[in-house]
């Protein structure tokens, strides 16, 4: 069974996966952050200093690392996040700009003065489009939707807001719908939400759900959040 856990911008993907994974002894695949490939792809820049044509190249980066870490794990694994996420993010930049932070005026004229830039980027997203969702509709058995339940907590790395996350949202279930996808939404705690997958899934914890969700919150903190921020030079 390939199981998508799948939302935008901290909707809790990497501990909800991280809790069934360990709740169900299926194994998880976790393509790295932009915020861990661009030290290595983009050295001495910040996310928020990316142009939109190094924030594509970021995004396919991770794309490739979804597909190898799955192929990887054949038909039997759980993804967080799924390939609608990296096509999300730098679509929904053709709404907010390459830093949503950005006001719509400072973005209009961002327009006016690269228009090649501009264009040259929105012809690569809907490019873009077109492969992640086929990949979408053919690689994942089962998705599941986390919707926006929690604040956006800024941290001064993530070129994102609260108006990013709502229209990565809105982009994101009409994927679901132009692709055909049944997605199932799962709120709650993460206990909650864990043991609605399970039920979902038809699965038996191998362990007690209250145990997983409090591994897994462990687990991101050693696994995840201790990423180190990038530093410009």
């Amino acid at each position: 069974m390939r199981i998508a856990i799948s939302g935008t911008y901290c909707t809790g993907k990497t501990t909800t996966a991280l809790a069934l994974s360990i709740a169900s002894g299926i194994p998880l695949t976790h393509a790295r952050t932009m915020r861990e490939l661009l030290p290595e792809i983009f050295p001495g820049k910040t996310l928020r200093q990316c142009r939109f044509h190094e924030l594509m190249v970021l995004g396919m980066k991770r794309f490739e690392e979804r597909i190898r870490a799955e192929a990887a794990l054949g038909d039997r694994f759980i993804s967080d996040g799924c390939s609608l996420q990296e096509w999300l993010y730098g679509s929904t930049r053709l709404l907010t700009g390459a830093d949503p932070a950005e006001s719509p005026w400072l973005m209009k004229l961002k327009k006016l003065l690269h228009p090649l830039e501009w264009t040259l980027f929105r012809h690569q997203i809907r490019s873009f489009e077109a492969v992640v969702k086929a990949y979408a509709q053919t690689h994942y058995d089962r998705f599941f939707h986390l919707p926006l339940e929690f604040p956006f907590v800024a941290d001064g790395h993530r070129p994102t807001s609260e108006r990013f996350r709502y229209a990565s949202e809105e982009r994101l279930l009409q994927a679901y719908s132009d692709t055909g996808i049944t997605a199932t939404v799962v709120g709650g705690t993460l206990e909650q939400r864990l043991a609605n997958l399970l039920g979902h899934l038809g699965l038996s914890p191998v362990i007690p759900v209250h145990t997983a969700a409090a591994m897994a919150i462990q687990q991101r903190s050693i696994q995840f959040d201790a990423v180190p921020m990038e530093q410009p030079h």
